[in-house]
């Protein structure tokens, strides 16, 4: 056999791309309230709570009642995404990158929109008639940890009670953001014996996704500091999405850069609280 025959052989490569692992897209966008606006700026109006007056004789003056009014602003940020395939690069990859380019993009933008989300849920609001009064997040609607407890039932059940308290609709969906580290949480703080502890385990399973009226959703992008991730439960009408201009991609040739393929990908959005009333955070420790 020749020795030169090595000289044919032929690199073999995959005719696929494979996505690494990563979050595809929004997890958290169907869970609020989404509008598509125009401008910079969106301010969106709310009506509070009004009092009947009884009434106390007959042919009395008609009550007038001042009802409420109050306003929330958004600002909005842009997220864009381009990157460019050399003509070459398909040629030397033997496929066309361009489709995965262009869908690594799509889920990148979608994760910065939870980012946005996350971020309004425990942050700052914007109220006032211009929208430039700073509303915090009162304590009231935080629970704090100070050990090293992570998710627990007691925790739960607090958070329940603050939005039973406060007289949130029940029959608006109620959400639960935590990490993967949580759900196990719930497990080994659950007694065998525990009425609660074989719905836990159908959740951690993940048979169910539903417990003391919350519907969990586990997510990565939450923040973490001091060891303690800051978990968030909201009711679906308690935080408002903006959509100034929803997902655009486009793919262009570009002359200037050796007629290379370029995929671009935009979204402007922004998010803000609604009621504070309608968010609770709820902080679990991480070894």
């Amino acid at each position: 056999m020749s020795s030169q025959i090595t000289t044919a052989f032929v690199q073999q490569y995959s005719n696929n791309v494979q996505m690494l692992s990563q979050q595809k897209g929004s997890l958290l966008r169907g869970t609020v309230d989404s509008e598509s606006i125009n401008g910079k700026n969106a301010f969106f109006d709310q009506v509070g709570t009004a009092t009947a007056v009884k009434r106390v004789s007959r042919h009395s003056d008609t009550p007038q009642i001042d009802t409420p009014h109050s306003r929330r602003r958004v600002s909005m940020v842009d997220y864009e995404y381009a990157d460019l395939i050399d003509n070459q690069d398909k040629i030397r990859t033997l496929i066309d990158p361009t489709s995965s380019y262009a869908l690594a993009a799509a889920y990148a933008i979608g994760r910065a929109m939870d980012d946005e989300i996350i971020a309004a849920a425990s942050g700052t609001a914007f109220t006032g008639e211009t929208g430039s009064v700073s509303t915090a997040l009162p304590s009231a609607q935080k629970i704090t940890e100070s050990g090293t407890d992570g998710l627990t039932l007691a925790k739960l059940r607090s958070a329940k009670e603050k939005f039973d308290s406060a007289s949130v609709d029940p029959s608006i969906t109620r959400y639960m953001i935590v990490g993967p580290n949580q759900i196990s949480d719930l497990l080994n703080n659950t007694t065998v014996t525990s009425s609660d502890f074989n719905t836990v385990k159908a959740l951690v399973n993940g048979e169910i996704n539903q417990f003391l009226g919350f519907t969990f959703i586990t997510s990565n992008r939450l923040s973490i500091a001091s060891s303690k991730r800051l978990c968030l439960a909201y009711a679906g009408d308690g935080i408002k999405l903006a959509l100034g201009q929803d997902l655009m991609t486009r793919i262009d040739e570009r002359a200037d850069k050796g007629y290379s393929q370029q995929v671009y990908v935009c979204a402007s959005m922004g998010a803000t609280r609604m009621e504070e009333e309608k968010v609770v955070t709820i902080q679990a420790h991480e070894a």
